[in-house]
């Protein structure tokens, strides 16, 4: 189930912990999309985190909040972009968006797979999502001090097959989040070091979140129609056309 809004913002924005997860997942994005000018950038789930960076250039940003997790106005001291929305039914129209990301909306939802249909509706042909999801051998999807510990964790493979099966297309991955999910001053400080050690590691090693960067591809149809007629078409209702007397 979809953790409060509360607790995500309480992590993300008054936990040291929860600062250091935001600064390194939101620089690996701004590394994957340098440059949204005059696009449309939505965020599903708890993305405030991540959203920020594109405020200046996009043509609009947009937040998606489940109604099960809940919704808090965003950004502070600007135009709210927060949407509180079913999950299933985003109120965004097909094709609208450019660039997507989905952060604890897709580990935590009860309907992941109509939770993928909306994102590939509502993502632009070309269009670019980013899916950011727990690693199942990492140790942050093992705490709970975490919001990653909570939820369906994934190994790459199964996030992978399930994106493609919902027709994107994988264009690369990353794993993030090498350091301890701990509090601890030790922990903390030497997190940026392990953060550039674990970047040198094969993404299948043990970093604490996957990010998936897929595209949508739309492919029309190949080949001539060719249309096929019955070689002994059946007479059924022919005595309806051409009714014939029977004898007295």
């Amino acid at each position: 189930m979809h953790l409060d809004v509360q607790d995500l913002r309480n992590f993300y924005y008054r936990s040291t912990l929860g600062r250091a997860a935001q600064t390194i997942l939101q620089g690996r994005l701004v590394e994957l999309w340098p440059d949204v000018k005059g696009q449309t950038v939505a965020g599903f789930g708890f993305t405030l985190p991540l959203l920020r960076p594109f405020l200046p250039d996009a043509r609009r940003v947009i937040a998606l909040m489940p109604g099960p997790q809940g919704v808090m106005a965003w950004p502070a001291n600007m135009p709210n972009v927060s949407v509180l929305m079913e999950e299933t039914a985003w109120p965004i129209e097909t094709g609208h968006i450019d660039k997507l990301v989905v952060m604890h909306g897709l580990e935590t939802s009860e309907q992941p797979t109509a939770v993928l249909d909306e994102a590939w509706r509502v993502l632009g042909p070309g269009g670019r999502a980013v899916f950011i999801v727990p690693n199942r051998a990492g140790l942050w999807s093992r705490s709970d001090r975490t919001p990653f510990g909570f939820g369906r964790p994934y190994t790459l493979g199964q996030v992978e097959s399930q994106l493609r099966k919902h027709h994107f297309a994988v264009e690369r991955h990353m794993s993030v989040l090498y350091q301890m999910p701990s509090r601890r001053k030790f922990w903390l400080k030497a997190g940026p070091l392990m953060e550039k050690m674990g970047q040198r590691m094969p993404a299948v090693m043990a970093g604490g979140v996957f990010i998936i960067e897929v595209s949508k591809h739309v492919h029309n149809r190949r080949g001539t129609r060719v249309r096929k007629e019955a070689a002994k078409p059946l007479g059924v209702l022919e005595g309806l056309t051409k009714p014939v007397a029977k004898p007295v």
